[in-house]
């Protein structure tokens, strides 16, 4: 026998007052002995006998009448096989924990993974009897909102067709917690959880190392926990689990170099495997490609967007099995205009970059929109609204404005930096440092036209500033770019293997440096834009070089980034979004979500909970304004179908849970598996026996008070 209310065994110690006010009432009377009642000694033997049985039945009633309360609170109930031998059982509290993960829409010849787990799980509720609860758990939540605990059979049957398969879901070893969790506070003796899946092996989770969340739930071990396994087949599988935009520099009616990766999850080799890229609904693109068996292959496509604006692209591959990883959204984002920044240093000139960048030198192509401020105002502009911000030898920097920059590049602007004759070593410095830069030391040579101390001596034309910049033609027959005249140059040395020098002078300093930063990016140049330091802005190198400068810096995070995971949480910063305006996100069906929002530096930061269920494109909305667009996808994980055995599945989750997890793979279906869960139930609950008692004892003691009248001796 157990008791269920243990502690409440300490109020056996009332039983002990009735023997205490017994005691307490006793009194030894004082001997007088008179002569006349001599004669009454006889009598006085035999009634006090009587009066002696008569207290000690009062007294052992009463005792055991509270003795019988206290162990009805404490709900004693009988365990094994005398359990059994006196039928009945105690009630349960169940937490049906069901996978309906994406691989559950899988088939064999039983029919589908998840309709064999609902099978099985209306076993199990058909078997609740009266005081019983059980809650319907699912792995990928279709809505957040809290577990219901049911009491009947119905509705959690209701519930439980209910139920289809989702992407997003969270591992088996997660979903365990939540289930112990609601089991914790469970008045009933039978605590049970039931896991029901097809045993995929990246959704089940890691072991209790990787798995355990804060706060984790002991679980005791009179928690059941039981393993039901469903589907036999292992299927082979390819997905595609990630699309990048490669070229940086994206304009309408130009080439667009992407990269998709594909993995062959199955165990042979597929030959001329096909797949194709669409781009607002229509194919543009498509390879075919060998795929080996458990690798990942990179496909490069080739791409040439006819419009402007955010465009939404998808990477198909060919159909099978598993349909819901054969494609993957990914946004390009053609830009129609960009936003530039030009702070002009004292005294000197921007002419040349303003002329350059004017949109009469570039018709129908990508419009720049060029704000000039001087220097001073620098501090009090918010960088966060333009596309890339351009310093033309500004002659200090303060702390604060250094650290503007650098947020501002962390984030994914760009920023260019041309040098000025008056500078401040010092503050130049600490802008490259904060950028994982390299030192300004000084310069070489004389302001003003006359004997140039340096030309150009390496260009890396590989990088994708100057791809389609020069005629491969010409670059067979001459390696050497024309180099314009340098007379006077800022000394700088690299200080991080981040840099990358893209132009290098013959004097040995670099030209042209790019600073990688966070997502962003700067260019460092060594001679201001002005004839007194060289040629350059005189030559036809200097517009197109400039102009695809700030191609490339202006491009930030947006060309191809914004591919999300659905159901899971994550951000975006949105730069130049409006700041007092509601921004929400509009599905492919029309759902919208309105995501929590704050201003952070110029930008907006949307925090995205795990409320977005579906694949697809979403538009990011404020008012009927499109400000952008953003990918969810699968995570990848889902689509390695590879199963545990049952025994390594329960050896891996009895580690996570700390108590024994018990396989159930009862031949015979629904009913054999029901009648195998109910067997492992023990437990009669007696409290009503002691309830009954207890009432028994005191009716027992009234009656024996009232008809037991006290003995008199006759006159």
């Amino acid at each position: 026998m157990t008791f269920l209310n243990p502690l409440l065994l300490i109020g056996l110690v009332a039983a002990a007052i009735p023997l205490i006010i017994h005691l307490f009432n006793f009194r030894r009377p004082k001997r007088v002995d008179f002569s006349s009642l001599a004669f009454l000694k006889e009598l006085q033997q035999t009634t006090m006998q009587r009066v002696r049985i008569k207290q000690w039945l009062l007294l052992a009633l009463r005792t055991l009448a509270i003795a019988s309360l206290v162990l009805a609170f404490a709900r004693p109930t009988l365990t094994g096989d005398l359990a059994g031998t006196v039928g009945g059982r105690a009630a349960t509290a169940q937490v049906i924990v069901l996978d309906n993960s994406l691989s559950m829409a899988l088939r064999d010849e039983q029919g589908s993974y998840l309709d064999q787990a609902r099978a099985l799980a209306a076993g199990i509720i058909e078997q609740m009897a009266p005081g019983d609860e059980v809650t319907l758990l699912m792995t990928a939540e279709s809505s957040p909102a809290d577990p219901v605990a049911y009491q009947h059979p119905g509705p959690a049957l209701d519930a439980l067709a209910g139920v289809e398969v989702h992407p997003g879901a969270a591992t088996l070893a997660h979903t365990l917690d939540r289930a112990a969790r609601l089991l914790a506070g469970a008045p009933q003796l039978n605590r049970e959880i039931y896991l029901l899946s097809d045993l995929q092996r990246t959704t089940l989770g890691d072991s209790a190392g990787t798995e355990v969340p804060d706060g984790r739930v002991t679980r005791p071990a009179e928690i059941r926990v039981a393993l039901l396994p469903v589907g036999t087949r292992a299927y082979p599988n390819v997905a595609v689990t990630e699309v990048r935009v490669v070229s940086r520099i994206v304009e309408a009616g130009q080439p667009v170099r992407l990269e998709a990766t594909l993995v062959n999850y199955g165990t042979s080799r597929l030959e001329d495997y096909v797949a194709s890229v669409f781009l607002e609904g229509e194919r543009v693109a498509q390879a075919a490609v060998d795929l080996e068996p458990g690798a990942a292959t990179d496909v490069a496509f080739t791409v040439t967007p006819q419009q402007r604006g955010w465009l939404a692209g998808l990477v198909q591959i060919e159909d099978d099995a598993f349909e819901y990883d054969n494609a993957r959204h990914f946004t390009l984002h053609v830009p129609a205009r960009r936003r530039l920044l030009l702070v002009r240093g004292e005294e000197q000139r921007t002419d040349y970059i303003e002329l350059a960048l004017s949109p009469e030198l570039a018709p129908g192509r990508l419009a720049f929109q060029t704000e000039v401020i001087p220097e001073s105002a620098l501090a009090a502009t918010g960088l966060g609204v333009y596309d890339a911000v351009i310093l033309v030898g500004p002659r200090t920097l303060s702390s604060g404005e250094v650290a503007a920059l650098v947020r501002y590049v962390e984030a994914g602007g760009g920023l260019m930096i041309f040098p000025g004759a008056s500078a401040r070593a010092e503050d130049y410095n600490a802008l490259l440092a904060g950028l994982g830069g390299g030192r300004f030391t000084g310069f070489s040579g004389e302001l003003g036209p006359g004997r140039p101390v340096a030309t150009f001596d390496r260009v890396d034309l590989e990088h994708p500033l100057f791809e389609g910049v020069f005629e491969p033609a010409a670059l067979r027959r001459e390696r050497r770019v024309e180099s314009p005249e340098f007379y006077f140059v800022m000394d700088y040395v690299p200080g991080s293997a981040t840099e990358q020098t893209l132009i290098r002078l013959s004097s040995g300093v670099p030209f042209l440096q790019e600073l990688r930063h966070g997502r962003g990016a700067a260019f460092l140049l060594g001679v201001a834009p002005d004839p007194r330091w060289s040629d350059l802005p005189v030559r036809g190198l200097f517009i197109p070089l400039l102009y695809r400068s700030m191609y490339y810096l202006s491009a930030g995070e947006t060309t191809g980034a914004g591919q999300l995971t659905v159901g899971r949480p994550g951000t975006l910063r949105l730069a130049g979004a409006p700041e007092d305006v509601a921004l929400r996100l509009v599905g492919p069906d029309g759902q919208e979500f309105t995501p929590e929002q704050r201003n952070l530096f110029g930008a907006v930061l949307l925090q995205l909970d795990a409320t977005v269920r579906q694949p697809g494109i979403y538009d990011i909305r404020a008012g009927e304004a499109l400000v952008r667009r953003v990918a969810f996808n699968l995570d990848p994980r889902e689509s390695d179908l590879q199963r545990l055995p049952p025994g390594e599945a329960a050896a891996r989750l009895s580690e996570h849970t700390g108590t024994r997890v018990q396989v159930l793979a009862v031949p015979g279906g629904r009913e054999a598996v029901a009648e195998a869960l109910v067997a492992g139930r023990t437990g009669v609950e007696l409290w009503n026996v002691f309830l009954l008692l207890a009432l028994v004892f005191l009716v027992a003691e009234m009656f024996v008070a009232r008809q037991w009248r006290p003995e008199s001796v006759p006159a």
